[in-house]
């Protein structure tokens, strides 16, 4: 069990490589993208000039995180626009790289829907390409602006439900800067309580099959200084039984108009041991991940990733022989089941935090005025 110790409210705020930007060469605009797959041992960044490029991004998962993807959705019919390409291929392609992911589809309508009301005004091509880039930064100006919004009413939130600080928070795959155009959804809260003196530990679960919590939210921990732990998936049950955990805080890839959250798969186990020792169960998304048009959780397609994954194990600068590119850890043949996203029922839920405010308890009327205040209800 690796463990890191960090000083409270101590924060480093390192040099940062941006995970992801937008850059205008003089042979022509381009996306840049952390290949999130090299980290941590080395920060890569990958340059996409199409949206072909992004999609095979968004598949690998060199570029993943809700909100991250939304803003990489938009980001990409830009630069399809912006390269002469037919916008609207380049638009279905994208949406359709992560089915669960709401925010990617949101992300790509907003910038196809710019494009496409400048060109329906008159505007060529090249003003259409310019609507779709001004709304892609626009979503990502918000997105960082929701990001503290939500740190602040998380940790509000946290102060109500655990007085008296010193919070030991567990936490799932990655939710950092990683994915977000800010700080982050989930991590962000733990962030905000670590400046503010009231993070005693932060529970960091690898996150298997592909160790996102291991290789992502380790390494955005380490970097702030946070006193952090990280422990194997299967030892949360234990470490639930010990009186070890004070809140589980994640974020969410869909949440449905029932309160059904779509998330790292390995979330919806949590939710049931957090219930089962009375522990605050908490989701952390901004309102793009909230989805009225998908009534509840089973109408939520949930992805399933290649099987190597997880009969493979990604090894730097390692000898490899399967399939994946990785190291066998399985009998050649054996067969894989790896959804990427678990579901967990919104009776499991104690809140959901947004930069509009918190929901708790999750009931549908109350995600219902949540969106209808932000306007959600409208544009999704």
């Amino acid at each position: 069990m690796a463990d890191l110790y960090g000083q409270s409210g101590d924060d480093k705020r390192p040099t940062e490589v941006p995970a992801i930007r937008w850059e205008e060469p003089p042979e022509g605009p381009v996306l840049v993208l952390l290949d999130q797959t090299r980290l941590p041992a080395e920060e890569v960044e990958l340059v996409c000039t199409d949206a072909s490029a992004l999609v095979e991004a968004i598949g690998s998962l060199a570029v993943r995180g809700a909100p991250l993807l939304g803003i990489a959705g938009a980001y990409g019919v830009a630069l399809a626009a912006a390269r002469g390409f037919a916008v609207d291929e380049a638009a279905d392609a994208l949406a359709g790289a992560r089915p669960t992911a709401v925010n990617l589809s949101v992300g790509v309508r907003r910038a196809r829907d710019a494009y496409q009301a400048e060109v329906a005004k008159g505007g060529g091509p090249e003003q259409g390409a310019r609507a779709a880039l001004a709304a892609a930064r626009q979503l990502h100006r918000e997105d960082a602006e929701a990001s503290t919004r939500m740190a602040q009413h998380g940790l509000a939130l946290l102060g109500e439900l655990l007085p008296g600080g010193g919070h030991r928070i567990l936490t799932h795959c990655n939710t950092g800067a990683l994915v977000s155009g800010g700080e982050g959804t989930a991590f962000a809260v733990a962030l905000a309580a670590h400046r503010a003196g009231q993070l005693r530990r932060l529970w960091v679960d690898e996150t298997r099959p592909l160790l996102q919590g291991a290789r992502l939210t380790a390494y955005e921990a380490a970097r702030r200084g946070m006193a952090y732990t990280l422990l194997t998936d299967n030892a949360a049950g234990s470490l639930f039984a010990a009186g070890e955990v004070d809140a589980v805080l994640i974020g969410a890839d869909r949440i449905a108009a029932d309160g059904s959250v779509a998330n790292k798969v390995g979330s919806y186990p949590l939710a049931v041991l957090a219930r089962y020792h009375h522990v605050p169960f908490i989701v952390v998304a901004p309102v793009t991940t909230v989805d009225p048009h998908t009534p509840d959780g089973a109408s939520i397609e949930v992805e399933q990733r290649p099987g190597f994954e997880v009969t493979e194990m990604a090894a730097p600068q390692a000898p490899v022989s399967g399939a994946g590119g990785g190291i066998p850890v399985a009998p050649l043949g054996t067969q894989a089941y790896n959804p990427a996203f678990d579901v967990t029922p919104p009776e499991l839920v104690t809140a959901i935090v947004t930069e509009e405010g918190v929901v708790s308890p999750v009931t549908a009327d109350g995600l219902a005025e949540l969106c209808a205040r932000s306007g959600r209800a409208a544009t999704g």
